[in-house]
């Protein structure tokens, strides 16, 4: 249930807001190799951000679940500002990951200068939804 204050975002607009069937856990990417590996894969730019991604093997620790990192380089500005950025980015993947991300894949979302902190935050949440089946190979 969200709170009254919040606002029903994406494809959730029209339909019961209801949680999805199974419990997706987002586990934060926090070692520079997760990083390193993610930037060597599939990587779509977005209006708001950059998107990598890339398929864990099977015999990786961790394997299963949806794993995310969120990066913003000083272009994106002084501390305050990637720090505002970057915790936009997480509230974007916190609600479009659920129900779009793929179970056992690494994804990195990198701030843009200036644009990540001030775009829309429905135009975030659209870029994401987007970008996730492009990156996918679907048709969208």
């Amino acid at each position: 249930m969200t709170p009254p204050e919040a606002p029903v975002v994406g494809k959730l607009a029209g339909a019961a807001a209801e949680p999805p069937a199974v419990s997706v856990c987002l586990t934060v990417l926090n070692k520079r190799a997760d990083f390193v590996r993610a930037s060597k894969a599939k990587r779509i730019a977005m209006p708001g951000f950059v998107l990598q991604a890339r398929k864990r093997s099977s015999d990786e620790a961790g394997a299963c679940g949806i794993r995310i990192g969120y990066t913003c380089s000083k272009k994106v500005g002084n501390a305050v500002a990637r720090n505002r950025a970057k915790r936009r980015l997480r509230e974007v993947a916190g609600t479009v990951l659920p129900r779009f991300g793929r179970d056992g894949w690494d994804y990195v979302l990198i701030g843009r200068n200036t644009v990540t902190a001030e775009r829309g935050f429905q135009d975030l949440i659209s870029d994401l939804e987007t970008a996730l089946p492009k990156l996918h190979g679907q048709t969208a």
